[in-house]
């Protein structure tokens, strides 16, 4: 039996860039009890708080010490100690990376066509530091779900400002996510980076773990995942993974 769920967020627990539903979170809440859980995604701590666990149905304090949050791919990584969230490890870019990595992808975003500044909203950036990984959001954060769908839905456009970012900055590597989204981190700080220090913080094998993601095609960054050779599932939706859950505690009865 599995003793870690593993899984990254957006398309995977939620509609991208929004709270989890109920039934998600019923399920998480459930899994608590007979699980460690652990989401990872190139996602900011305070996201995860937004999307999933202020979401959760009145956890226990012994539930949420079952609950890992790996933020930013895993470069970050949250545990729930004596009622509050504590940074155990976080691994930031320099000052000199953040800039470097910035002006490489709005380069390439503005050759290519793709730089959408006049759809921000207000207060929105296209461009965020999440500290340990930059990343491209075409039309910002607060842009509405159905409008992120729409722009990119075969990853067409993003493969055209990777390639272009891997021509201007090779040191860098670049992940497509989400809806709209690249990462851009610096070699080797994608998910194998969060997977690896997830087996050494839970003292787990790569056989204790199930793996839940959408982007687990090559160049997805749910990819590198699959590359370890971790049990995965891949799921189109929330949906998916839900119905995924119910089977397997309907198995543990």
């Amino acid at each position: 039996m599995k003793k870690v769920l593993a899984f990254d967020i957006d398309q995977t627990l939620n509609v991208a860039k929004t709270p989890i539903t109920d039934d998600i979170a019923n399920l998480l809440v459930q899994c608590l009890d007979h699980f460690e859980i652990c989401p990872i995604s190139g996602q900011k701590f305070d996201q995860f708080l937004i999307q999933i666990v202020d979401r959760l149905p009145n956890p226990t304090e012994e539930q949420l010490s079952h609950l890992h949050l790996f933020v930013a791919q895993g470069t970050q990584y949250y545990r729930h100690e004596n009622g509050e969230w504590k940074q155990v490890y976080n691994y930031p870019l320099t000052d000199e990376q953040v800039a470097k990595i910035t002006k490489t992808i709005e380069t390439a975003a503005k050759e290519l066509g793709f730089w959408e500044e006049d759809k921000l909203k207000p207060g929105d950036e296209i461009i965020e530091n999440r500290l340990s990984q930059v990343t491209f959001s075409a039309l910002g954060q607060k842009a509405g779900t159905e409008e992120k769908y729409a722009w990119d839905p075969d990853h067409k456009k993003r493969e055209q400002i990777v390639a272009r970012c891997k021509e201007i900055s090779p040191e860098f590597e670049y992940e497509i996510g989400g809806t709209t989204s690249i990462n851009a981190i610096t070699p080797g700080m994608n998910k194998v980076f969060g997977m690896t220090h997830l087996l050494e913080e839970l003292n787990v094998t790569k056989d204790d773990i199930l793996y839940f993601g959408d982007m687990t095609q090559p160049g997805g960054n749910d990819y590198p995942v699959v590359e370890m050779g971790i049990d995965t599932i891949t799921v189109r939706n929330h949906e998916d993974t839900a119905f995924a859950l119910r089977g397997i505690l309907g198995v543990i009865g």
